[in-house]
C-alpha cells in the first residue's frame, strides 16, 4: 500500500503533467498564431502525451486505494520570442519534470514502496526520451540559422508526428490502451 507521503507527492507530480499539458497548449497555439502549423502539431501531440502521463498518475493512487485529489493548475506562458526560445523553454520544463520524478523515485526508496518504483521507473524512463527529443529540436532549428527556408522544411517534418498513445481515458487507460 502506498503511504500517505508517497500519495501525496504522486498526486503533486499529476498536477504537474497536467500543468506541462496546458504548457505545450499554450506552445501549440502560439505556433499556430505564427503559421507554424508543424511545430503547434508536435506541440499538440506533446499536449496528449502529457495528459496521459497524468491519467497513469491518477489510476495508480485509485489502484491503490487513493482517491486523486485535483487542484487549481496554474495558467502558462503565452508567447515566446523565437521558435528556438520556446523548445529552449521545452527542454528547461523536461529537466525540471525529470528532477520531479527523480524526487518521487527518492520518495519511494525511503519509504520502501517496491511498487511505486516499478511504476515510477516508467517515467525515469520516458524523460529520458522528452529531453532527448527538445535536444534534438533545438540542436535542428539552430542548424537553420535562422533561415525561413529551413525553418519551414523543419516545421513541414513536425508536422508529420501523430498520437500514438491513447486519448480517450473514459472508460479508463486499460481498455484505451487496448483499442491503440
Amino acid at each position: 500500500m502506498v503511504t500517505k507521503k508517497m500519495a501525496d507527492a504522486i498526486n503533486e507530480q499529476m498536477i504537474r503533467e497536467i500543468y506541462s499539458a496546458y504548457l505545450y497548449m499554450s506552445m501549440s497555439a502560439f505556433s499556430s498564431d505564427m503559421g507554424l502549423k508543424g511545430f503547434a502539431n508536435w506541440l499538440m501531440v506533446q499536449y496528449h502525451e502529457e495528459m496521459y502521463h497524468g491519467m497513469k498518475m491518477y489510476e495508480y493512487l485509485q489502484s491503490q486505494g487513493v482517491a486523486p485529489r485535483i487542484k487549481k493548475i496554474d495558467e502558462p506562458p503565452a508567447e515566446w520570442s523565437t521558435p528556438l526560445d520556446m523548445f529552449q523553454e521545452v527542454l528547461k520544463h523536461e529537466r525540471k519534470v525529470t528532477a520531479w520524478i527523480n524526487e518521487l523515485m527518492d520518495i519511494a526508496h525511503e519509504e520502501k514502496d517496491y511498487a511505486s518504483q516499478i511504476f515510477i521507473q516508467w517515467y525515469v524512463t520516458e524523460q529520458i526520451e522528452e529531453e532527448e527529443n527538445a535536444n534534438d529540436i533545438i540542436s535542428r532549428i539552430e542548424l537553420t540559422k535562422e533561415s525561413p527556408q529551413a525553418l519551414m522544411m523543419l516545421d513541414k517534418e513536425l508536422e508529420a508526428r501523430i498520437v500514438k498513445i491513447p486519448i480517450d481515458f473514459s472508460k479508463g487507460l486499460s481498455a484505451a490502451e487496448s483499442q491503440n
